[in-house]
């Protein structure tokens, strides 16, 4: 038999990510917020993987409770994820994928572009999407930075953006009315990925990149829940940085008052 796969968080993703390894033949072990890790850790101290299905808030303090014999099988797909998340954390080589598909309770599944996905687990990983026929790709690390800011750049900048717009705005109508602050918004928003991972970006690039995006779905809303959220943390890595940001901030005041 396989071993087990231990899935952290079994919402709208961690659901998708079981079918396909259940249809490969691994056992899979949900952990709820119910129960004690402790004890699932007793009973499954090595196995296959642990993919971390979390939010973006649970990530640090879950990361911080992982046993040490979890932690070279750890999976990420967290959005705004970098290398200095896991770094922090002295998690040297995880696996990680970016996920370009969408998914929402009573919603048929709907890839935007095909996910990628590096690491240790990358194989098994890209297997349990392709069997349940949703595209992924194993690219390098090295690779893989620009796809991680890529999406960064695209979920921060329609989240964000749509704290301006009405509810239910598309990207779409974001990029046909808002075009201006749109690219203002991007720059900035480079500004402060760039200075997260201590590289010059190849910022055309990664703008095209978004478009790409923009295009593969363009009724899809922008204003998420987590929006509030995402922008306070950009905000706050400006501050520290000391970078200039001045639509995000006009933003920010403009939702508190």
């Amino acid at each position: 038999m396989n071993k087990f796969v231990v899935i952290i968080g079994m919402g709208e993703l961690g659901e998708i990510f079981a079918r396909g390894f259940l249809k490969l033949g691994y056992p899979v072990y949900p952990v709820l917020r119910s129960m004690q890790l402790a004890t699932v850790v007793s009973a499954i101290p090595e196995p296959e993987l642990v993919l971390l299905a979390i939010g973006e808030d649970d990530f640090h303090p879950q990361l911080e409770v992982l046993p040490d014999s979890w932690r070279g099988k750890l999976v990420f797909l967290q959005n705004e994820l970098l290398p200095h998340d896991w770094g922090r954390h002295n998690i040297i080589d995880p696996t990680v994928i970016t996920v370009w598909f969408d998914k929402k309770k009573g919603r048929p599944l709907k890839s935007l572009l095909p996910s990628y996905v590096s690491g240790p687990k990358a194989a098994l990983i890209a297997s349990s999407l392709k069997i349940i026929d949703v595209p992924c790709r194993e690219i390098s690390r090295e690779q893989h930075l620009y796809e991680m800011i890529r999406k960064n750049l695209y979920i921060l900048t329609v989240n964000i953006a749509g704290l301006k717009m009405s509810p239910g705005s598309t990207v779409s109508k974001l990029w046909v009315d808002y075009r201006e602050m749109t690219e203002i918004l991007a720059k900035e928003l480079l500004d402060v990925q760039e200075w997260l991972v201590q590289t010059k970006l190849p910022r055309d690039k990664l703008l095209s990149g978004m478009l790409e995006a923009f295009s593969a779905d363009p009724e899809h809303i922008c204003r998420g829940r987590t929006a509030p959220e995402r922008l306070a943390r950009v905000l706050k890595f400006a501050d520290i940085a000391g970078i200039s940001a001045p639509m995000l901030q006009a933003i920010s005041m403009e939702i508190s008052q």
